[in-house]
């Protein structure tokens, strides 16, 4: 049985995720288009919120 891949708004929020739990500028969104910037920024917030909260072990 095949893997599907996940939906690009998905990975758009995952990537975002990861690079704001590893403390990288907003500004290296590699989306250009605006659903998928708005899904990588809204994991980057998120992430930034938890680590804020503690969340993540430097």
């Amino acid at each position: 049985m095949n893997r599907q891949k996940r939906d690009r708004s998905e990975r758009a929020y995952a990537k975002g995720y990861q690079a704001g739990a590893h403390n990288q500028s907003k500004e290296h969104c590699p989306y250009n288009t605006i659903e998928q910037k708005e899904q990588w920024l809204g994991g980057w917030r998120e992430a930034c919120e938890e680590r804020g909260s503690g969340y993540f072990c430097r």
